[in-house]
C-alpha cells in the first residue's frame, strides 16, 4: 500500500491531512471495521453509525458529499479517492487497537435517544438492502469494480492506437500500442477468475485457473455440442461461472478430504471439475447468451433508436438509486470484449448531463439560497467531469421535482445518442467507469473519432439544455421558491456570498439522502 505520497511528511501531504482530518469525524479507529475504495468514493464498515458527525464531515474541503448504504462512503472524486484512502488506511491500522466496553468514552453517544435512532437506522439499511438480489448484484460490482482502471488505461491506449493509425503516424510504434492495448482484454477472463474466487471465499488463483482455460488457444482442438470451441467462448461471463462453480468444488473437497492430502487432492479435483465443465458446459452456454447480448443491444438500438435511448437515459438514475445498475456492469464487459466498445454506456452518461443542466437551473431560480448555491459551485465540475452524485444526492434528489426534471433532461441526450445509432453511426466507449467530458478519449464507434466525438457531444448539450429548460420552468413550485428563497431572519441576501450562512427560515439545505453503492459517474 505504498504511495508515493506516503513518502512525504504528513505536514506536507494534502492526502494525509484529509484522511486525519475524516478520521474523528466517523468515530475514529476503533469505529472502523473496513476499509476500500471504488472510483469515486471511501467505503467504510462501521461499528457504531451513531458515532459519524455528517454535518462537519461534509464541510471539510476535499468531501464531495457522503452516501449510506451496506457501508459508510464518502464521495472524495476520482483519482483523489486512491490516494487518500491508503492514508486513511494506514492511519487505521496505526492506531491502538480497540478498548473494552467499560473503557470506551461514552460521550459521543450519551443520550440514549442518539443510541436508539443509531441503531435503528443500521437495521432499517441492513434490512433494505439485504435483498438476495442486491446481493448477489453488489458481489457482481466488486468483481468488475476492480477491473475498471485497466479498462480505462488500455482503452485510453487503443483510443490512441486508433487516432495514430488512422492518421498514419508513428506506424513503427502502433504495434506495440496494439499490444498493449489488446493484452489485458486478451486475458480479462482470468482476472475475472481470482477476483469471483475472491469474492465467493475461495482461492483466488484456483478460480483464476479455471477461467484461464476459457482463453486458452488449444481450446480450438475441443468440440462441445458438435462444434469447435473457439479461445474466449463464453467471455467474461463463462468465466465467472467457472470460478463460482470451482470455489464450490473447493469448498466441498475441504469438508471431505484428509487434511494429510489436502493440498494435493483439493487443487486437482477442484480444477479439474471446474475445467471440464467449462470446456464441455459453460464456454458454448455462455457463448451463446453472451451473444445474444450483443445482438440485443444492436436490436434494441437499431430499431428503437431515439425511443430506446430516450427511455435508457431517462431511467438510468432511477436505477442507480435502486442499486439495480450494478447488473450492467458485465454487460458492458460482454459487449466491449465483443466488439471493442460498448454502446450502451454513452447513452446512460447523459444521465449526468441532465444533472448538470438541473443543477445551473436551480443555481439561479435560488438566488437567495446561499448553501444551495455554494454546493452547486463546488460540485459543478466534477458533475461536468461525470462525477454526480454531489448534486444528485446534495440538491436534485432531496429538492425532488429537480431530480425528476434532470431525469428528463438524460432521457433526451439518451434520445439523441439512440437517434443517430438508427441512422447508422454507434457511439460506443472502450471501456465502463468514466462519464461526462471524461468519457472523450475512450469514445470508439464504426466511424471516424470526429463524428462520433460530435454526436457524444451533441447528446451531452441536449442534456444539459433540456435539464435546465425543464427544471427552471417546471422543477419548483411557487411555494418551494418562496421557501427555498426566503433569508432567514436577520439575514441580509447575498446571491454572491462566497462564505457559508444560515439555511432559509423554516427550511433547511437538504441533506445528501441515502444512496446504494455506486453512482453514475463510476457505475459500481
Amino acid at each position: 500500500m505504498s504511495t508515493d505520497s506516503t513518502k512525504e511528511s504528513p505536514e506536507g501531504n494534502p492526502n494525509r491531512q484529509l484522511a486525519e482530518a475524516i478520521l474523528p469525524l466517523v468515530g475514529g479507529a476503533a469505529n472502523v471495521t473496513s476499509v476500500s475504495h471504488c472510483m469515486t468514493r471511501m467505503r467504510l464498515g462501521l461499528a457504531d453509525r451513531s458515532l459519524v458527525q455528517d454535518e462537519p464531515l461534509k464541510a471539510l474541503p476535499g468531501v464531495m458529499g457522503v452516501v449510506e448504504d451496506d457501508t459508510y462512503q464518502i464521495v472524495l472524486g476520482p483519482g483523489k479517492v486512491a490516494r487518500i484512502t491508503p492514508e486513511f488506511e494506514a492511519l487505521v491500522q496505526a492506531a491502538p487497537g480497540p478498548v473494552s466496553a467499560e473503557e470506551a468514552p461514552t460521550a459521543a453517544k450519551s443520550a440514549d435517544d442518539l443510541a436508539a435512532e443509531g441503531a435503528a437506522i443500521r437495521a432499517a439499511r441492513k434490512e433494505k438492502n439485504a435483498t438476495p438480489v442486491k446481493l448477489l448484484l453488489r458481489r457482481i460490482a466488486n468483481i468488475f469494480v476492480p477491473l475498471i482502471p485497466a479498462l480505462i488505461g488500455c482503452g485510453i491506449v487503443a483510443g490512441l492506437n486508433g487516432l495514430f493509425t488512422n492518421a498514419g503516424w508513428l506506424p513503427a510504434l502502433t504495434p506495440a500500442l496494439t499490444a498493449i492495448a489488446n493484452g489485458f482484454m486478451s486475458l480479462i477472463a482470468v482476472f475475472v477468475g481470482l477476483n469471483t474466487a475472491r469474492e465467493f471465499g475461495g482461492t483466488p488463483v484456483l478460480g483464476g485457473a479455471a477461467a484461464a482455460v476459457i482463453v486458452f488457444p488449444g481450446v480450438a482442438d475441443v468440440t462441445a455440442f458438435g462444434q469447435k470451441l473457439a479461445p474466449g467462448q463464453g467471455g467474461v461471463l463463462g468465466a465467472l461461472l467457472a470460478a463460482v462453480l470451482a470455489v464450490y468444488v473447493e469448498k466441498a473437497c475441504r469438508r471431505f478430504v484428509p487434511s494429510a492430502v489436502d493440498v494435493l487432492i483439493t487443487p486437482t479435483v477442484t480444477v479439474l471439475v471446474a475445467g471440464l465443465v467449462t470446456l464441455f458446459g459453460l464456454m458454448y452456454v455462455c457463448g451463446e447468451i453472451a451473444t445474444g447480448i450483443g445482438h440485443l443491444a444492436d436490436w434494441l438500438l437499431q430499431h428503437g433508436g431515439a425511443a430506446a435511448g430516450f427511455v435508457l437515459g431517462g431511467l438510468f438514475l432511477p436505477l442507480v438509486m435502486l442499486g439495480l445498475h450494478q447488473a450492467l456492469i458485465p454487460i458492458h464487459t460482454t459487449l466491449i470484449e465483443q466488439s471493442g466498445y460498448t454502446v450502451l454506456l454513452p447513452i446512460l452518461a447523459m444521465a449526468g448531463a441532465g444533472q448538470v443542466g438541473a443543477a445551473v437551473a436551480i443555481y439561479l431560480r435560488l438566488r437567495r439560497n446561499t448553501s444551495i448555491r455554494k454546493t452547486i459551485r463546488s460540485a459543478l465540475p466534477a458533475g461536468f467531469l461525470g462525477v454526480g452524485e454531489p448534486l444528485i444526492y446534495g440538491v436534485s434528489l432531496p429538492l425532488g421535482r429537480p431530480f425528476i426534471t434532470a431525469c428528463v433532461g438524460g432521457a433526451f441526450g439518451g434520445g439523441v445518442v439512440g437517434l443517430f445509432y438508427q441512422l447508422g453511426t454507434s457511439v460506443g466507449s472502450t471501456a465502463i467507469g468514466p462519464s461526462g467530458w471524461a468519457l472523450f478519449p475512450l469514445l470508439k464507434g464504426n466511424h471516424g473519432l470526429g463524428a462520433i466525438a460530435a454526436i457524444y457531444a451533441l447528446g451531452l448539450a441536449a442534456g444539459y439544455l433540456v435539464g435546465f429548460v425543464a427544471t427552471y420552468f417546471f422543477g419548483f413550485s411557487k411555494q418551494m421558491l418562496n421557501e427555498l428563497n426566503a433569508p432567514a431572519k436577520g439575514e441580509t441576501p447575498a446571491p454572491e456570498g462566497p462564505s457559508p450562512e444560515p439555511p432559509p427560515s423554516g427550511k433547511p439545505s437538504p441533506d445528501p439522502a441515502p444512496a446504494p453503492a455506486g453512482g453514475p459517474g463510476s457505475l459500481v
